[in-house]
Formats: C-alpha cells, sequence, structure tokens
C-alpha cells in the first residue's frame, strides 16, 4: 500500500500549538520562534487544504476540523515515540552475541569476556562457533564476529583488526628440536621433516604440545596464554603473518554503544 508523505514536522509543530492554543508558548516548547511556528502552520495550512486556527484577538481557536483530528495525531506521535523506544530497546539489549573460532574461544576470548563481565555484571554473553567463511549476521542475530584472515571485503562489513599476528614455534619445556610436527588449519605447510598429529584447530595442537605429542606453529595470540602460565616455550622469535584476528561486524551493529564498548576494551 502506498503511503501518503507526511509532513510530520510540521504536524508536531500543530500538535504543540493545538496543545497550548499559543504559537509563543509551542515556540518555548520546541526551541524555535513563534514566527517559525506561525509559518509552520501556514504551510501546513496550505499542504492540507485546511484552516487549523482561527486567529482570535488574545488567543487562538481551534477549527472544527482541528479539534476533531487532534487526539487521533496525539495518538499517532505517541505511537512513534513508543515504537522508537522499542527499537532502542532492542540495540541496548544487555546480550552481547559474539561468533568465534573455537581455537580463539579456548585460548584467548573466553578470558577476556570474563573480564569485561566482572567489570559490567549486567551483560549476559551469547556465544558461538564460526571457523571459515562470511558470517551471516542477519541469520545468526550476531552482534560482533572474530575471524582469521584479511580485512573484511564484504559490502557493509567493516572490522577492526587485534593488531599484527606472528606465527610462533612452542612445545612443552624440554621437547628436542627435531621433535615431529603438530599440523592445523592455521598452518597447512607446516615446515618439519616429519608431521607426527594433525589436530583440528590451534587451540587442539597448543594442547597437544603441551602434553609433549610434539612441537606447533600457531598464531603467537594463540598461545600467549599458554607461554605465561609456562605449559609450552617458545622455539623461535616468530614470522610475521599476512593475516591478522579482526572483529567485524555490519555498519549498525558497529552504531551500538554495547559494541564499541567491547571491540575498545578488546583491541585495549
Amino acid at each position: 500500500m502506498k503511503r501518503t508523505h507526511l509532513p510530520l514536522n510540521a504536524l508536531r509543530v500543530f500538535e504543540a500549538a493545538a496543545r497550548h492554543l499559543s504559537f509563543t508558548r509551542a515556540a518555548d516548547e520546541l526551541a524555535v520562534t513563534p514566527a517559525a511556528v506561525g509559518q509552520q502552520i501556514r504551510a501546513l495550512e496550505e499542504t492540507l487544504g485546511v484552516v487549523l486556527f482561527r486567529r482570535l484577538t488574545r488567543n487562538l481557536e481551534l477549527t472544527h476540523e482541528a479539534e476533531q483530528a487532534l487526539p487521533a495525531l496525539q495518538q499517532g506521535f505517541l505511537a512513534f515515540e513508543e515504537a522508537v523506544r522499542q527499537m532502542q530497546a532492542g540495540q541496548s539489549s544487555r546480550v552481547l552475541s559474539i561468533a568465534a573460532p573455537r581455537a580463539l574461544m579456548a585460548k584467548w576470548l573466553t578470558a577476556r569476556l570474563a573480564e569485561y563481565g566482572r567489570l559490567n555484571p549486567e551483560l549476559r554473553f551469547s556465544i558461538s562457533a564460526h571457523e571459515a567463511g562470511e558470517v551471516d549476521f542477519t541469520q545468526a542475530n550476531l552482534d560482533l564476529a572474530l575471524s582469521f584472515g584479511g580485512e573484511p571485503q564484504a559490502e557493509g562489513i567493516h572490522g577492526r583488526t587485534l593488531g599484527e599476528e606472528r606465527l610462533i614455534t612452542v612445545a612443552a619445556p624440554g621437547t628436542a628440536p627435531d621433535a615431529a610436527c603438530i599440523a592445523h588449519p592455521l598452518d597447512p605447510e607446516t615446515p618439519c621433516v616429519e608431521s607426527g598429529l594433525t589436530v583440528a584447530d590451534a587451540g587442539l595442537a597448543i594442547d597437544a604440545a603441551a602434553a609433549g605429542l610434539g612441537k606447533t606453529r600457531v598464531p603467537a595470540l594463540l598461545a600467549a596464554a599458554d607461554l605465561a602460565a609456562g605449559r609450552v616455550v617458545a622455539l623461535d622469535a616468530g614470522e610475521a603473518m599476512a593475516a591478522a584476528w579482526w572483529l567485524t561486524a555490519p555498519t549498525p551493529q558497529w552504531r551500538q554503544a554495547k559494541v564499541r564498548a567491547l571491540v575498545a576494551f578488546l583491541i585495549g
């Protein structure tokens, strides 16, 4: 159904003037001049082809047509305001829905979300696994996604990186330099002479290395906590990677305060 174009600003001015029966008091409420109110009313009358006010000597009086229409107009503005409140309530929800690779969740993200949750106890998190490819934000109803790769190229999707990444070799303390390699998808070209084990993700590769099953090359971010805890040690200084970890979301999500605050915390 085709909708008639409504002069909403002029109708809002009319509603205020009709409520006060005064252009001056309506102008005070709307923070404009009485002349601007009068101009909007005249333009509305011309647009509608209806006289809305009788200009008396000291005050205003609504015409019969304006008086009959005013309650429905006021209810309409109340409905608009309620619709806006509902949209804002949805955007200000205290639930953050996040998708991330399992390895990143296990080795980095969950610990940071726990810390962020302690600082913001009113928040709740919904986390789902996403390993590769483009994220369907609409279908999954996500606020934010984390992924490994290049800068997002999909239309309408924007991202911020967690920083440059390095690929480092880690193993349990005391592991021999010629230990078998543990392969995983983030290091498909493992430069070891012998691959002793292949696992599903880099997080499992780190756990396998910590258990003494060999050495593995992984993104430094994933190994940071295990290195700090002494479960594994670095066998080299690492090498720069072209790929990085990205925080991504469609443009509307970036306007949400809850998303911007979480991104600032994760990056900071």
